[in-house]
């Protein structure tokens, strides 16, 4: 479940992985899906996890950003 926080408004989700070798691969997929919609989280990553955390320009979460994030949960839930 992606957490929503706020100061400044973001939502944000940690990501676990029992190999480091997944995480490059899904470190792939974040890639290209950033490129095709025009979004840039901030990413940091580990051994073994990768956090996200989307910034957000208006007041609440819009379609675009629900819709990139349920993309990076399917990349995921793939693996």
């Amino acid at each position: 479940m992606w957490k929503e926080r706020e100061s400044p408004l973001r939502i944000e989700k940690r990501f676990e992985f029992d190999q480091y070798s997944k995480i490059s691969k899904f470190m792939g997929e974040i890639e290209k899906l950033c490129k095709e919609r025009d979004i840039y989280p901030n990413i940091s990553f580990g051994k073994n996890f990768v956090s996200l955390s989307i910034f957000l320009d208006n007041q609440e979460i819009t379609d675009k950003e629900k819709n990139f994030s349920m993309d990076i949960d399917k990349f995921y839930l793939e693996d």
